[in-house]
Parts: structure tokens; sequence; C-alpha cells
């Protein structure tokens, strides 16, 4: 089996196994990453964040003003979508990142199917990015389970078995969820893949 595609089978399992609807978890990675955490060549799909690699500078004591200049497309102060190139684009502004802070850069994107970012590692039971981060790259499973791992950590599960998707959302994907549908993009994945709750764990 291709330890990088996600099959029914495998969410069913998983699901099961820690509680969860199969249809929930579902739900999540089809809005996260359309259900797929690897790129076509092979490498777990990112998402890089210049308005958290602008705090993780900070974290870390770095002044980010000192390297604006050229950087504009992986470093500002504030959210901006247009900065985003996808597929595999993102890991030129990853790697671009990581020559001013590498640890920084690797906290500032999010990973995998289910698009976890990299300086929630703790929540996903990793004591290190670096380790988080190659492991996401590894497999489906392991995606699986950083993400079973990060769901339970900030008690989410219960948001999901209830399909409060208002609720979830807004811890899952920020307060201004509302702003991208993302709550009506969750509940409609979750319904388009019900028929997963009735696979056998």
């Amino acid at each position: 089996m291709d330890n990088k595609q996600l099959t029914n089978d495998i969410i069913a399992r998983v699901a099961r196994t820690n509680g969860i609807e199969p249809a929930a978890l579902k739900a999540i990675s089809v809005v996260e990453s359309a259900g797929n955490g690897f790129l076509p060549d092979g490498r777990c799909k990112i998402l890089f964040e210049g308005h958290i690699f602008w705090r993780q500078l900070v974290i870390a004591g770095i002044t980010p003003q000192r390297y604006t200049a050229g950087n504009s497309d992986i470093l500002y102060e504030v959210w901006d979508k247009s900065k985003y190139k996808g597929g595999a684009e993102e890991y030129k502004r990853l790697e671009k990142a990581m020559k001013i802070y590498r640890k920084a850069a690797l906290k500032s994107a999010s990973y995998g199917m289910f698009q976890i970012m990299g300086f929630n590692h703790k929540y996903c039971g990793y004591d290190d990015v670096e380790t988080f981060v190659a492991d996401m790259d590894e497999s489906v499973e392991k995606q699986l389970t950083a993400a079973i791992k990060f769901l339970k950590s900030l008690n989410l599960v219960d948001y999901m078995n209830a399909r409060n998707w208002c609720a979830f959302a807004s811890r899952y994907n920020g307060p201004k969820y509302a702003d991208n549908q993302y709550d009506l993009r969750l509940e409609k994945a979750y319904y388009d893949n019900i028929t997963l709750n009735s696979l056998p764990a």
C-alpha cells in the first residue's frame, strides 16, 4: 500500500479507534487539503504564512524589520492571502525563509492533510519542529496520528462528534472562520462523506 495515499478505510479505522466519527475526520481533511496531504511529487503539502514568520522571529528575539528588504513575499505583519503561491511553489517560500532563520521558518508553515502549523508541534506529540516536519513528510499514517493528538489536545473531538461546526471552526481555523465559510464547507464535506460512518473500524 502507498503510505502517502489516504483511503476511506484508513480514515474509518483511525477515527473509530479514537472515538471520532469517520465522516467528521474526513471532512476536515477535505476542507484543509482536498483530502490529500501530499503533492504529486511526493512531498508533504505545505502553506507558508509570512505573518506567522514575523511573529516567530519576534519570539526568537530577532527583529523582523531587519529582513523585510527583498522579502515582502515571505515576511509581513498582517495575513495576506495574495502572497500564497500554492503547491510546490510554497517550498520556495519556505526555503527562502529558512535562510533567515530555519526553526522560525519551519514553525511558520502548515503541513499535511490537516494543515497543522509547525508552531503547534507539541500539541501533536513532538518535542521539536524538525521531527514533526520530517514525520509529516513520511506517511499518511503519521499525519493522521499527529492530527488526532492535536484534536484531542485542544479538546476538539466533542465539537466534531456533535457536528458543532461553528465552535470547531473558531478554534481550528480562527475567529474569522466565517469569512471563508469554513464552517459551511465543513458541514458540506461531512454530509458528502457520511457513508464513511458505516465503514467498520
